[in-house]
């Protein structure tokens, strides 16, 4: 509900917030780097100095089992997205993942599924959305969570409601290890983070056109057509 929140705040402010100039990709640009300024601001000051404490505490195998344990949650709904694609096979060997995964691998902390030959696979609700035909719509930064669009912002609520975590009790158990998942998560980012320090000279444009491009090839599945110059992003799958 927070996620939803947030998105509408942000979509509400799109026609105060355009410009004439800017990236037709990214028409709220001006919104959107005060968004990650604030983000940056928080990551710098907060969520980096508590990954960094966090990876130099547990060593790399304990921190592999957890992000493994999450992986394997993560799984369930990617084969959900998988079969909505129209992708059956593959929505069928990631609920087998879960299947081996949280039985041999002792619930998820062992990927035995990978070792096995099951390929892990990575799709989500907003690129279902791209893959039915839904464009992107504009470039977003959402407080918190970093770039996205407002088709995978709308995408990200479906994630975030229907993850099974969310079902967890109590919520002493519940809410301390949704923690634990996104300091482990910034951990794995900390030499993604020093790389893109030292690359980039505007790091909010690097990162905008890094992750629509990225999108857009998750979308079709590594392997996306040729854009026309005055063709409009993320064009119906055919």
């Amino acid at each position: 509900m927070t996620r939803l929140v947030l998105l509408l705040a942000v979509v509400a402010l799109c026609g105060c917030a355009t410009s004439p100039d800017a990236d037709p990709r990214d028409p709220l640009e001006p919104m959107n780097r005060a968004v990650y300024e604030f983000n940056d601001t928080f990551d710098q000051a907060i969520a980096t100095p508590v990954a960094k404490a966090y990876r130099g505490l547990l060593h790399v195998e304990i921190r592999n089992r957890i992000s493994n344990f999450w992986s394997n949650i993560g799984d369930v709904f990617i084969g959900v997205n998988n079969v909505l694609q129209g992708k059956l096979q593959d929505g069928i060997e990631d609920w087998a993942r879960v299947a081996f995964n949280s039985t041999i691998g002792l619930a998820g902390i062992h990927d035995v599924a990978t070792d096995m030959g099951i390929e892990k696979h990575d799709e989500d609700f907003g690129q279902t959305f791209g893959r039915w035909g839904v464009g992107s719509g504009p470039y977003l930064v959402i407080p918190f969570i970093g770039p996205s669009t407002l088709r995978d912002g709308t995408g990200l609520m479906l994630d975030f409601y229907f993850d099974p975590w969310n079902d967890v009790t109590p919520s002493s158990v519940r809410d301390p290890m949704w923690a634990l998942r996104f300091v482990n998560r910034r951990a794995e980012l900390l030499d993604a983070t020093s790389l893109l320090e030292q690359a980039a000279l505007d790091r909010y444009i690097f990162l905008r056109d890094a992750y629509l491009q990225r999108r857009r090839s998750q979308i079709y599945d590594g392997h996306p057509p040729r854009e026309e110059v005055n063709d409009p992003p993320d064009q119906p799958v055919k």
